[in-house]
């Protein structure tokens, strides 16, 4: 079929590469212009864009896909369907009425479960057993096309977000050849969504990663899970400095005033609002990750002292 892939990286990109190599080969790929990266600031191609590259398919990269001399271009490939991937930008009426088909969104949770911008953290902070992909016909409505076809996946139980990103593109990538072949060999049927199943994932902020010692620690060792790598589940530290926490789980068996060190070895736990965090692995401001007893040696900390308030930190 004549498609147009938009997308951004890293959810899109093994998405795009498997469309690139089946029989639904994009006309082209739309992403946004490249960004500074990196500590220099230099402006470098997504590894998206270099997909593209490598693929040989055109890469176009609008400041905005919805100014009418792009979409004229677009216009002129006379594509059948618009394949969208975590392209991050909302799409318009203009935009959305270009294919002679139908605009397809390839969605990271199970819908309506998840609708919006953070499905995978919102997943795993709510600790389901399991989430999937979607690819839905795209409305102007969030997230609340007809559903195409649907792929589950379990969530393991140590499983961070970017791992389960990783696994869910791998799946999306497939559904979406799929969904492409229904289309093209006319089997595909929608399916209307549940509205009364619907819940939302809203767009994470950096101090959405905050921990919060008086929540329980089963939640706590989700919402870790849940923040990494981005934005990164952290406790404040001294100096106005974070610690950032790559790894916890739930000690059912101690407890005591919620951010009070209780264990400083052979592990680090904390108290929360229920039962105690295991801090497995941590990554001090500027420095390499490090097991917690190993962080807790040089921070002279000792089991009945407290980590320091947001207020001190």
């Amino acid at each position: 079929m004549r498609t147009l892939f938009l997308g951004s990286p890293p959810f899109a990109t093994p998405v795009f590469r498997r469309l690139a190599n089946s029989e639904h080969r994009p006309l082209a790929l739309i992403t946004p212009p490249d960004r500074p990266r990196g500590r220099g600031r230099v402006i470098e191609p997504s590894a998206l864009v270099e997909a593209a590259r490598e693929l040989d398919v055109p890469v176009l990269q609008p400041a905005n896909p919805h100014a009418p001399e792009f979409l004229a271009e677009l216009r002129a490939l006379a594509p059948e369907v618009l394949v969208v991937a975590s392209y991050g930008v909302i799409m318009k009426r203009e935009l959305l009425d270009l294919p002679s088909l139908c605009c397809l969104n390839v969605h990271a949770s199970l819908l309506p479960r998840h609708r919006g911008a953070s499905p995978i953290q919102a997943a795993i902070a709510a600790g389901d057993e399991r989430t999937g992909v979607s690819v839905q016909r795209i409305v102007p409505a969030l997230d609340e096309g007809d559903v195409l076809l649907a792929r589950e996946l379990v969530i393991g139980p140590e499983v961070n977000s970017g791992e389960l990103l990783g696994a869910l593109a791998e799946l999306g990538a497939e559904a979406a050849v799929e969904a492409l072949d229904r289309l093209a060999d006319g089997s595909a049927e929608f399916t209307p969504q549940d509205p009364e199943h619907a819940t939302y994932a809203r767009k994470l902020e950096k101090h959405q990663g905050r921990i919060d010692w008086s929540r329980p620690a089963v939640e706590l060792a989700r919402h870790v899970r849940a923040m990494t790598p981005w934005p990164g589940a952290r406790f404040p530290w001294r100096k106005g400095q974070q610690v950032a926490v790559l790894e916890a789980r739930a000690v059912d068996d101690l407890a005591g005033e919620p951010g009070t060190l209780l264990e400083a070895a052979p592990r680090m736990v904390v108290a929360t609002g229920a039962a105690g965090l295991e801090l497995v692995s941590v990554a001090p401001p500027g420095k390499r990750p490090m097991s917690g007893p190993e962080f807790l040696r040089g921070a002279r900390l000792e089991p009945g002292q407290r980590l320091p308030d947001p207020v001190e930190g």
